[in-house]
């Protein structure tokens, strides 16, 4: 019950800064859960494919203003080709493996927030198609095998010359493809756990509830701070991520 709990608040402060930022839904309640231990982990990634769905839908449906940029649509292709290839991995990787990848993953989203804090401007001009891609089907690997592909489109889009508005609903349209589309090659590969399909479940109140209350509203900082909340959110959850998995390795 009590894990129960604990999960449920981490669901609520992930989707609430999910709803902020437009893409840290999977970094903070993987890294709360993970660092907590409330749930097995596999289970937690496989459940937050469909709570970023959830959350993604609801939100922009509330919004009404989705504006996709031309880009967007190859580095979604892209992004497609990647979590493909990182299911395929993560069903091949077992024990002590993944654990290092984890490992791997908290130390490069920790790099990508020392990078995307050297810039405190957004880029005088988009970003070429090709730098579209590329982050697409990293995106795509590190959805496929983590169900957290944040991090790369955070440090591209957070650097283009849009709005924030523009960049929250761009980050919400991408996370929410990219799980739903995890989620329909990870059904007949992997399959989805009792546990996973009992979290979902759970979740998806908690997660309706948090969103309609906050779709509609601006963020609460301005653009520096709201940057600022983006680095912090990158490297506390990439430290968490490390910490646990070499806690996992050491014990091991």
């Amino acid at each position: 019950m009590l894990n129960s709990m604990l999960f449920l608040v981490f669901v609520a402060v992930a989707v609430y800064a999910q709803n902020l930022t437009g893409f840290a839904l999977a970094l903070v309640l993987l890294g709360l859960a993970g660092a907590a231990g409330v749930f097995p982990l596999p289970d937690v990634v496989n459940a937050v494919s469909v709570i970023a769905v959830v959350n993604a839908a609801l939100f922009l449906y509330r919004r009404r203003a989705l504006r996709l940029d031309r880009k967007l649509w190859p580095l979604l292709v892209a992004s497609m080709l990647g979590t493909m290839l990182g299911v395929a991995t993560l069903a091949w990787i077992i024990g002590n493996a993944y654990e290092l990848l984890r490992l791997l993953l908290g130390l490069s989203i920790v790099y990508c927030a020392w990078m995307l804090g050297r810039r405190t401007e957004p880029r005088a001009a988009e970003s070429s198609s090709e730098a579209f891609l590329v982050t697409g089907f990293l995106s795509g690997l590190m959805n496929g095998l983590f169900a957290a592909g944040g991090p790369p489109l955070v440090f591209l889009l957070y650097r283009q010359p849009w709005d924030l508005a523009r960049t929250r609903e761009s980050l919400m349209f991408l996370n929410g493809a990219a799980g739903l589309f995890r989620f329909a090659v990870m059904m007949p590969t992997i399959g989805f756990s009792e546990l996973s399909f009992d979290l979902t479940i759970m979740a998806v109140p908690i997660v309706l509830l948090v969103t309609m209350l906050t779709a509609h509203k601006p963020p609460p900082f301005s653009p520096i701070v709201l940057r600022l909340i983006v680095r912090t959110l990158l490297a506390a959850t990439g430290i968490i991520m490390s910490a646990s998995s070499i806690s996992v390795l050491r014990s091991t």
